[in-house]
C-alpha cells in the first residue's frame, strides 16, 4: 500500500480515547500519525504501521 503525508487511516485497533481515525504526519522507515479525535502523537515503525491500517480513506 502506498502512503502520503496527509492521507487519513482507519486502524484495525481502537485508540483509548475512542477514536480509530488517524492522520499520517510523516512517512519513512517510520510513520507518525496522529489521532483525528485526541490530538495524540504516535510513532510507528512501517512493519507494525501497515499490520495496524485497516483502511485508506
Amino acid at each position: 500500500m502506498d502512503f502520503q503525508l496527509g492521507d487519513k487511516i482507519i486502524s484495525k485497533k481502537v485508540h483509548p480515547c475512542g477514536g480509530n481515525q488517524w492522520t499520517i504526519t510523516r512517512v519513512g522507515a517510520d510513520f507518525k500519525i496522529k489521532c483525528d479525535t485526541c490530538g495524540r502523537v504516535v510513532m510507528v515503525d512501517r512493519v507494525d504501521f501497515e499490520k495496524i491500517v485497516k483502511k485508506k480513506l
